[in-house]
């Protein structure tokens, strides 16, 4: 919850009854003070050490200053860090305004895709089949966060990108034909523009929804989901779905050590191939890395053609994944072929059976374990070599 720590001063009944009213329901609270460059430090000390005591989260801000800025800022970033995400650029919606933002409503005023009513100012979209006509300033003459979308997309294209991907919450698909249609009317090929709906996720525990209000502050984070099931089990879980699909992210599946958490029997059948070669080599078996004089004509069991099969059209499963965007196929592939690993382990002997026929296994593994720990790679999955 957002209170003034200044001007006006926050009104403290009216919290506490808040506060009362949450922890009756089990609800976790963060309680965040703007203006706080309006008081001193010994007054956030004291309003700090009052409700941290009640077990709330407490954030002393300023947005006129940037005040905690760079501090929540580093914090996200060292989260997104940790979950292996590091974006190249972090751009600063303040620095549209007011240069870029007045170039883009120029250009639309001009060629008439703009007019004024009521005081506000006016996107054409209906030029382009949306509904209605949508606000870029407000009749106070506030930016709407049309008006800013409408600006980044120029600055984009003008620091020389020639495809733009978003991605959205599903309930903002209306928006899409006005920023497409504000493309349009400044000269850009509204086809560059791509954006990709995100559907909600749902974390269960215990088989039941964990809510996720914002409303009322009970909200998990991605450091408090990694912290519990690991960043692997969450990266992969996420991977694994459909961004249009909703998605029910079972938190204690995440956490099983066991084949049914699907990251972990990937994961295991790379362990277990770390562990054959490492009882070959006990074993006095040597073998060429590169198999180029192996008798592969040795695999002739069903579960080794199999493997064979299934990795086969691996390349090409790649590159269909990354032109579609859909790194679930590669989460899919890795468990499927996982599978058949822990099959062709089950059916199969690698040692105690003749050297050409090992020889010809150690190279079937070899190429299994590569395809395994490449896609993980691309899911951003660590591939341990023993579990």
């Amino acid at each position: 919850m957002i209170f003034a720590a200044a001007s006006p001063n926050p009104n403290f009944n009216l919290l506490d009854r808040f506060l009362v009213m949450m922890g009756r329901q089990d609800v976790p609270v963060i309680l965040c003070f703007n203006k706080c460059d309006l008081i001193t430090e010994e007054q956030q000390q004291e309003i700090a050490s009052i409700y941290e005591a009640s077990g709330c989260k407490i954030l002393f801000v300023s947005a006129k200053k940037e005040l905690g800025l760079k501090e929540k800022l580093a914090a996200l970033k060292k989260d997104l860090h940790d979950f292996n995400v590091d974006f190249d650029n972090w751009f600063s919606e303040k620095s549209l305004y007011p240069d870029q933002v007045n170039t883009a409503l120029k250009v639309l005023k001009d060629e008439d895709n703009m007019y004024e009513k009521d005081g506000a100012l006016w996107l054409r979209t209906t030029k382009n089949g949306d509904d209605k006509d949508r606000v870029v300033i407000r009749t106070n003459g506030v930016p709407t966060y049309f008006c800013s979308d409408i600006a980044y997309v120029g600055n984009k294209i003008h620091r020389g990108y020639n495809k733009l991907i978003d991605i959205w919450g599903a309930d903002h698909h209306g928006y899409i034909i006005r920023l497409k249609t504000a493309m349009k009317f400044l000269g850009y090929n509204p086809d560059d523009f791509e954006i990709m709906l995100l559907q909600m996720v749902t974390l269960l525990r215990d088989g039941k929804p964990v809510k996720m209000s914002k409303r009322t502050g009970e909200a998990v984070t991605l450091r408090e989901l990694m912290d519990e099931v690991g960043t692997d089990a969450a990266r992969y879980f996420f991977c694994a779905r459909t961004l249009d699909s909703q998605m029910d992210f079972d938190i204690d599946l995440a956490k099983k050590h066991s084949n049914e958490n699907p990251v972990y029997y990937i994961q295991y059948a790379n362990a277990r191939i770390h562990s054959l070669f490492n009882q070959a080599r006990e074993a006095g078996v040597s073998w060429d890395s590169t198999f180029g004089h192996t008798d592969f004509t040795k695999l002739t069991e069903e579960c080794e053609l199999d493997l064979i099969k299934k990795m086969e059209n691996y390349h090409q499963l790649v590159a269909g994944a990354a032109a579609e965007r859909a790194p679930q196929r590669i989460a899919k592939y890795a468990y499927e072929l996982a599978a058949l690993f822990h099959h062709f382990y089950r059916e199969c002997r690698i040692l105690g059976v003749d050297s050409e026929t090992t020889q010809a296994r150690l190279g079937l593994i070899t190429a299994v374990q590569y395809i395994l720990v490449h896609a993980l790679h691309i899911l951003g999955v660590t591939a341990p070599d023993h579990m």
